[in-house]
């Protein structure tokens, strides 16, 4: 029940609730809480619990020590906590007159009266003691104070517990049935558990039938097993997991003690969990306690803060531990956490932005952001402008060219572009730059390189066959006419026939299972990595192997021709019930899409054609969200949801209003790749610069800039290639072909292997490796390969050389524009042309700067 009131204008407002699992299903509410001081504003989240009846509690509330008196109203019902099992975990925060609010549950005290009912600790964490009513304190060391009544009941019952309800988590909670300890497949030293728990029959079956029961022992449960290799009494490979006075050994010890109870098979199960607070602006290096409240299907709720896993989405920004506290280190931006328990997952998420008290904080929340272009910049520089973080300046014209046209057309501007665009001085160039590069067959090849590979379009048994090539075209030529892409996904997901009739064909004989198929299919295009649930529940997401089993369902009725030939099959869709069996029930189920209704395919129709139907609807919420999250990590440098193909919800976009606006507006316009990457790339957001500022230097996640992301192998090979000018040659391929033009990844080539080519085996852009490494290094430095690009009698240094009509200064101001489509700064030329007036040998002076200029990290970044 939440309560609300004004008191000379300050309201804070909180509702926590807690229940104890066991007794009577009936909900007490507790824990509404508001009274106002002129300094600080405490409140205390307490819970809901079963009882009898609804009831009201008293809160004493002292002056605070030299320090104006409190002023409250409040209404609230008891906090109840019923058996010796309950738990529960006191938020305490403090609001200043400002309005901010920072978490002050381990910086107050607790007291209890009278004492023995209950125990808090330090961390504001409650455990019942004996039958009884008491009165919870928090003094805060100015010396404010608020209390809350509490009553404890049942502490003597012994109800028998239950294993998948209160024992499996366990299990969970301490990792036991994680992928890397007994969890795993094989299970661990003879000892198996289903993968976090989902399988508890199973589980059960294999802890007290196994090995004799050896590993139970309900006569002295001290002696089980179980419990010995859980504290290290017994050596233990995973080594100790409990303490004998935890809270786990006692449940775990009475449950042997019971004898081991299943449980009657109709206790209610967990259908929710909540993480309080929800949201909240935080400060770097602060901290926030979590509380987690699970919901069951009876309607009870209970505190299950220590039982939950935590996980954050980005442990540089901020650490979780196993009692719920999020540490935030120095960084600003935001960053969420996730809190799972029995398969049910909620996250909690922070923004963090400059500290209000601090100057640079000041200056920012002054600072005019650029006029917002389009849609993009209105929801970038929204965040930034609620972080009260600065953008950087505008990156000039040289730089903005050189962005753009690696990240559209996958190359270097020629020196002839970079001076036409430096010399144009209308104020639409960009724009019109961006058209001429999606319009150009180059940006066609770089798009086909980066979908060929992720639709794993490789040759097969070593050959490069009719299929590859043919695919590989239709991708290009797909780009290039600007097919939309909810047409260019239903091609391929409803792909017939041979590839000589139909090119899209080639993914069927590329991903030749129905596993493969619904996998690759969700994650390319749903951005929804549901691999896991072919064998147990998602340990993140909500999806089954129900759910899976009816998404694979689509592919079941794909079959290949028996009399075809086995370089270029022909697939046909047989007449078969689309249908698999339930995993667990055996019973067969009809194709659904995720979170979508069943369809019924009508006799000879394929079901992909609904499937595709379904994907492409306008209300789908992952399709449009997933290409938009995948286009902008490409010009971005990070994608809104990292990584680009897991939205899920406890993966959460760092701006979810931009996503929204991405995606909505693709779908507006017919998805139409071209539009979408034009609004991304002709924004102001796009066009700042990469240098960052000192009131912007811990962003990572808001775009205050741009993020610097080093070339990707096939596009640094070819700008190597442009600038010593002597191009690589591929087996098989007619001269002066790009290396992103290559039909597949598996053309000889050392260099795209140490730079990161991927191999095309799975559909995760993460194939691709774009970290810099010590190999990369040496190859750029010393290697055979740049030694003899550099000193090509045909090459640019020889040609250099070799002219005598122009001056040293314009042959450097030509390289410079060449490899990084900009001048030479005074001091690059004035050192330039001294080394070069140096050297006797005119031609390997020249190879020295084209070989200075290739290994700067300005050359080997897009920045």
């Amino acid at each position: 029940m939440n309560t609300e009131r004004v008191t000379d204008g300050l309201v804070f407002v909180a509702s926590r609730f807690v229940q104890v699992r066991g007794g009577p299903a009936r909900i007490r509410s507790a824990g509404a809480f508001l009274w106002h001081a002129a300094a600080l504003t405490w409140v205390i989240a307490g819970g809901m619990s079963h009882g009898d009846a609804w009831g009201t509690d008293s809160v004493d509330s002292s002056a605070n020590s030299g320090g104006p008196a409190l002023a409250f109203d409040h209404r609230q019902e008891d906090l109840e906590l019923r058996g010796r099992d309950a738990r529960l975990q006191l938020i305490v925060s403090r609001s200043d007159t400002s309005g901010n609010v920072t978490d002050a549950t381990r910086e107050v005290t607790y007291t209890v009266d009278p004492d023995g009912i209950v125990e808090v600790s330090q961390e504001g964490f409650v455990t019942p003691l004996a039958d009884g009513a008491c009165t919870i304190v928090a003094e805060s060391a100015e010396g404010t104070r608020v209390a809350t009544s509490l009553v404890v009941a049942d502490m003597t019952a012994n109800p028998p517990l239950s294993f998948p309800g209160q024992i499996v988590p366990i299990f969970t909670k301490l990792s036991c049935n994680g992928g890397g300890c007994h969890g795993k497949a094989a299970g661990q030293n003879g000892f198996k558990l289903s993968l976090l728990g989902f399988e508890p029959r199973e589980d059960y079956r294999h802890l007290i039938d196994e090995s004799r029961g050896r590993r139970i022992s309900p006569a002295i449960p001290d002696r089980s097993l179980l419990l010995l290799k859980a504290t290290n009494a017994s050596p233990h490979g995973g080594g100790q997991r409990l303490q004998v006075d935890s809270h786990e050994y006692r449940m775990l010890r009475r449950w042997i003690a019971q004898g081991m109870p299943y449980g009657n098979g109709d206790e209610p199960t967990v259908v929710s969990i909540e993480v309080f607070p929800p949201h909240r602006r935080l400060s770097p290096s602060s901290r926030q306690q979590l509380s987690v409240v699970a919901t069951y299907s009876d309607g009870s709720r209970e505190d299950v803060t220590r039982g939950a896993v935590y996980e954050s989405n980005d442990p540089e920004m901020a650490e979780v531990n196993a009692r719920g506290l999020v540490e935030l280190q120095e960084f600003v931006g935001d960053v969420a956490v996730m809190a799972r328990f029995q398969g049910q997952v909620a996250v909690f998420r922070a923004d963090i932005p400059l500290t209000s008290t601090s100057t640079l904080a000041g200056e920012a929340s002054q600072m005019e952001f650029p006029e917002p272009r389009n849609i993009v910049d209105e929801l970038v520089f929204k965040k930034l402008a609620s972080l009260r973080i600065p953008a950087s300046p505008p990156c000039d014209d040289a730089t903005y060219l050189r962005r753009v046209t690696l990240d559209i057309a996958g190359r270097l501007p020629t020196l002839q572009e970079a001076q036409a665009f430096a010399s144009d001085g209308s104020p639409d160039k960009r724009a019109r730059w961006v058209d001429h590069l999606l319009d150009s067959f180059d940006h066609a090849q770089y798009f086909a390189n980066k979908w060929n590979a992720i639709l794993k379009n490789r040759r097969q048994r070593g050959e490069l066959h009719l299929s590859t090539m043919a695919f590989h075209d239709w991708i290009q030529q797909s780009i290039y006419s600007n097919q939309p892409y909810d047409q260019f996904v239903r091609d391929i997901i409803t792909a017939s026939g041979s590839v000589a009739s139909n090119p899209p064909v080639a993914w069927y004989q590329q991903v030749n299972d129905v596993n493969q198929r619904v996998e690759d299919a969700a994650q390319l295009f749903l951005g929804q990595r549901i691999q896991c649930a072919r064998c147990h529940h998602h340990p993140y997401e909500k999806w089954s192997r129900s759910d899976y089993a009816q998404m694979a369902a689509f592919f079941t009725t794909v079959t290949k021709k028996a009399d075809g030939d086995p370089a270029e099959p022909d697939y046909v869709t047989r007449v078969a019930a689309a249908q698999l069996p339930d995993p667990k029930t055996g019973k067969p189920l009809p194709p659904a899409g995720l979170d979508a209704p069943p369809v019924t395919p009508r006799p000879g129709e394929d079901p992909r054609v609904q499937l595709a139907d379904w994907m492409t609807d306008p209300s789908n919420p992952y399709f449009a969200r997933a290409i938009a999250n995948r286009y902008w990590k490409h010009f971005m440098g990070r994608g809104l949801i990292e990584p680009e193909d897991d939205l899920r919800v406890t993966n959460p976009p760092s701006n979810p209003e931009l996503l929204d606006a991405l995606a909505d507006t693709l779908v507006k316009s017919g998805y139409d790749l071209k539009a979408l990457i034009r609004m991304i790339t002709v924004s102001k957001a796009y066009a700042l610069d990469s240098q960052p500022m000192e009131r912007n230097l811990g962003d990572r996640r808001s775009y205050s800039r741009f993020y610097p992301k080093r070339l990707q192998a096939e596009v640094l090979l070819d700008a190597v290639d442009q600038v010593t000018g002597t191009p690589t040659r591929f087996a098989g391929m007619p001269q002066n072909v790009r290396a992103v033009s290559l039909p597949d990844t598996e053309f000889d080539s050392y260099f795209l292997d140490v730079f990161g080519r991927p191999d095309s085996t799975t559909a995760c852009e993460c194939e691709r490796s774009q970290d810099a490494n010590l190999t990369q290094s040496l190859h750029l430095l010393n290697s055979e390969q740049m030694q003899n690009k550099l000193s090509d009698d045909g090459g640019r240094a020889a040609a250099l050389a070799a002219d005598p009509s122009r001056t040293d200064q314009q042959k450097v101001e030509e390289l410079f524009q060449i490899a990084l489509s900009r001048e030479p700064a005074d001091e690059e030329m004035k050192a330039m042309v001294s080394y070069l007036s140096r050297k006797e040998d005119s031609r390997k002076a020249y190879e020295d700067l084209i070989w200075s200029l290739i290994n700067s990290k300005e050359f080997l970044f897009n920045h």
